[in-house]
């Protein structure tokens, strides 16, 4: 089959590897694209939200399926015209991208189907916002309403640093993205990242990750994309995964589901492991960044017939996807300055060496010269994952691949996986 994948990432080459690995695969092109991704597909120079021209690609290479990468082209409605045009797609309309494209429409979700998440204000000025801080305690946790490519969360210990990050978003720093705030009870507890595969109906589980938010180690610094991830994480008991599915998972895509806007995608629930059980950070309408890419590694046999079964409302007719009994992680090479001002251009050498079977350097945010030199071109710039029969041994692998990379302009955390490893 034909397939175009669109986006450009981390989490979009994962993907492409992944799928490449296909025996149901005769074509595969990513819009646009990466340098990296280019070694296992073709690329086109189509934008990620650019609508016409996706599909307009869509119909020259007789596409039997879309898959969509990252959360603008949800926003965008590339689903939406794809399945317009007559071609299956693996991701979600932009009526249900609301999930993510609007943190104030999923707090109003969340009240309405009766999901278990922090208390939260919704206010569209300054002068309000900072009045609602009176009703929380520190540390506040003020997010821009709209995407922000997971920058627009401030995790603020005083009230001089939520009310910064408040002038912040609605001073424009963000765009119309930060054109209101949701000021949350900061929830007490441990991170992860969920995975769910739906049709529009029918549910499959496809795995869990934990994140590292923080740019630097021993969480510090300012929250960021994703600094790295490892799956399986411990927090995710059988009981925890279980109380994940019951009270979030299918009542989201059920509510979703009544409300007009049936689900057909993989939803990422970000989420805390409280005292009281899971409670929802957020919700992300893609597979996440770097999450997938450990999930990809990890992932056992063949993808292509669940992202098809997605777009088609046939999960039913498939089994559970399975895991490799490995540890798999990524660590994330960001550029100098991320993620305030992350310093582009600089020379990467060494990335596409050969680290071993179980080592893989997916592309992030890379540019490449005619001449074959490889430059930054992003904040993330490149996920060096490995898997292993352990955490330790996956971490040991990917930071050996990590130390034989020749990057002066990129930094990364050592730290990745120290929640599991303290356990």
């Amino acid at each position: 089959m034909n397939i175009l994948l669109v986006g450009s990432g981390g989490r979009e080459h994962a993907l492409a590897w992944k799928i490449a690995a296909s025996p149901k695969l005769t074509r595969l092109v990513a819009a646009p694209g990466n340098p990296g991704m280019a070694k296992c597909c073709e690329v086109r120079p189509v934008g990620a939200t650019d609508v016409p021209a996706l599909v307009a690609l869509a119909k020259e290479i007789a596409a039997d399926l879309i898959v969509i990468g990252p959360e603008s082209s949800v926003a965008a409605g590339v689903a939406d015209a794809m399945e317009a045009a007559g071609f299956p797609c693996f991701g979600p309309t932009a009526a249900a991208g609301r999930l993510e494209s609007s943190k104030a429409f999923t707090k109003g979700f969340c009240d309405r189907h009766n999901l278990p998440t922090g208390r939260y204000r919704i206010c569209e000025d300054a002068a309000t916002a900072k009045a609602a801080l009176a009703d929380f305690t520190a540390p506040y946790v003020v997010k821009a309403d709209g995407l922000a490519a997971g920058k627009g969360v401030v995790v603020a210990p005083t009230r001089a640093d939520a009310v910064a990050a408040i002038d912040d978003a609605l001073g424009g720093r963000f765009g119309a993205a930060g054109a209101r705030v949701v000021i949350e009870e900061f929830l007490e507890g441990e991170i992860g990242s969920f995975f769910a595969l739906c049709d529009g109906k029918n549910v499959a589980l496809i795995g869990e990750a934990q994140d590292h938010k923080r740019a630097f180690d021993g969480e510090q610094g300012p929250n960021t994309g994703g600094m790295g991830t490892y799956s399986p994480a411990p927090v995710f008991t059988p009981e925890v995964i279980e109380q994940v599915r019951k009270r979030l998972v299918e009542p989201t895509f059920a509510g979703i589901a009544a409300e007009g806007a049936p689900y057909r995608g993989v939803l990422y629930v970000e989420l805390m492991v409280t005292k009281d059980g899971p409670k929802l950070i957020e919700f992300n309408v893609r597979f996440g960044d770097p999450e997938c890419q450990v999930l990809m590694l990890r992932l056992d046999g063949d993808i292509v017939p669940y992202l098809e079964a997605c777009a088609k409302g046939t999960l039913d007719r498939l089994p559970p996807p399975t895991f490799r009994d490995e540890s798999a992680v990524c660590v994330v090479m960001a550029a100098d300055g991320y993620p305030e001002s992350p310093l582009t251009g600089s020379i990467i050498r060494g990335a596409d060496q050969d680290f071993g079977p179980d080592v893989i350097v997916f592309h992030a945010g890379t540019k490449q010269d005619p001449d074959g030199t490889l430059r930054a071109a992003g904040g993330r710039v490149l996920n060096v994952c490995a898997r292993g029969p352990s955490l330790q041994d996956a971490l040991s692998r990917a930071y050996a691949a990590v130390d034989r990379i020749d990057w002066p302009g990129g930094f990364f955390r050592r730290d990745i996986g120290w929640r599991a490893l303290k356990r």
